[in-house]
């Protein structure tokens, strides 16, 4: 009987084992796709909320047809020039940018043409992060939906595995919007912020460029930084090329935001060579004029993380401000007592003024939302595990 017994034991257990060789691959993906179903789900629904968002600002009724506008504007799209053929390439991506601000403009213009131009900027900026959050969810909603049709293990681990960071750079754009179309600073406006903080009156000189000027360690000093404190990002381009007909500069200093390596403090500050300017076409003719005369460029960036560059202004990043002056000092010392200097304040100027004046009530808003986010972490916490 134990002998018997001992044989039924093994031939069901050699059955269960085979049974779940076979059925372990499928349960395990049902628990995978049901997880990244979840999660896309989740960023479909923090899309949505941003183009409400932006209905809200045009229209605080946020009447059905201006949120169906939004949403087939959301789908906008640029494609990027050919590359096969290398000669003007910088051309090509820099006519292709400036098409796309005027469509930017014109949608604006059709949805919110009785809106004064700083919110009609809110609006255009906040649009821009609706669209990335839309990009997001489509092509997580993508991969979902493959996973799902083929029934394939693979492609649900190497989503699901993804996740975490797809979902905090989502969280990261509809904050993104929630601040533009407020007007406050976001982490890549610390760039603007040290810039304005030097100096006392400016004017436009260039494309969406405010440029003023200060003596610094003696030196006469041009500075520059984006129209505020409504969006911009402006033509620095244009603006270097209309100082540098006019006055023999000895050095151009650039500042702006950096993403930080995981461990790095927010805030810290660190400098180098080079033109410290993210996105396309715009540094490439900068470098290509700047180096034809082989002028000397330093950068100094400050550290922000992944997601920081889009959110609101985190207090340690506003804090790095008399550091970023101290890294400008010793710049402009590296010249003559006779030279002359450029200073740009690079990145989106939401939320930053034109002077010194302007931006004083940039630590206000700084703190109100510092004080937002420590009480939405400490509610999180409250919440516990589950």
């Amino acid at each position: 009987m134990l002998f018997q017994t001992d044989i039924l034991g093994t031939v069901v257990w050699f059955v269960l084992f085979f049974v779940l060789i076979f059925l372990y691959p499928r349960i395990m993906l049902s628990q995978l796709i049901y997880k990244i179903e979840q999660s896309a789900v989740k960023i479909e629904n923090m899309s949505q909320s941003s183009m409400k968002m932006i209905a809200r600002k045009v229209d605080k009724n946020s009447p059905k047809e201006l949120k169906g506008k939004i949403e087939q504007y959301s789908d906008f799209f640029v494609v990027e020039p050919s590359s096969i053929d290398p000669y003007g390439l910088v051309k090509k991506i820099d006519h292709t940018i400036r098409g796309m601000e005027t469509r930017f403009d014109e949608f604006v213009e059709e949805i919110a043409g009785d809106r004064n131009y700083n919110e009609k900027q809110e609006i255009n900026y906040g649009i821009r992060a609706t669209i990335g959050l839309r990009q997001i969810s489509k092509i997580v909603r993508h991969y979902v939906e493959m996973a799902k049709k083929f029934k394939n293990l693979q492609i649900a681990m190497i989503l699901q595995m993804q996740l975490p960071i797809i979902e905090k750079l989502a969280e990261s754009e509809i904050k993104g919007t929630e601040a533009f179309i407020n007007g406050w600073p976001i982490g890549d406006s610390i760039g603007p912020l040290a810039a304005a903080t030097l100096m006392e009156d400016s004017k436009e000189i260039a494309e969406d460029i405010m440029a003023g000027t200060a003596t610094i360690e003696g030196r006469k000093c041009f500075i520059m930084k984006a129209r505020g404190p409504s969006p911009h990002l402006g033509r620095d381009d244009e603006a270097i090329q209309k100082i540098m007909s006019k006055n023999k500069i000895a050095r151009v200093i650039t500042i702006d935001a950096a993403q930080k390596l995981e461990g790095e403090k927010s805030g810290s500050v660190a400098e180098g060579v080079g033109f410290a300017m993210g996105g396309w076409g715009q540094r490439e003719m900068i470098e290509s004029f700047l180096m034809s005369k082989k002028m000397p460029i330093d950068s100094i960036v400050v550290k922000v993380g992944m997601a920081e560059a889009i959110i609101p202004m985190p207090k340690e990043v506003y804090e790095s401000v008399p550091k970023v002056h101290e890294f400008v000092k010793r710049a402009v010392r590296r010249t003559k007592k006779s030279d002359k200097v450029i200073i740009i304040g690079v990145g989106n100027s939401s939320g930053i003024g034109n002077n010194r004046k302007e931006v004083e009530k940039v630590k206000e808003v700084v703190e109100m939302l510092d004080k937002k986010r420590k009480a939405e972490e400490e509610k999180q916490k409250k919440g516990g595990w589950f």
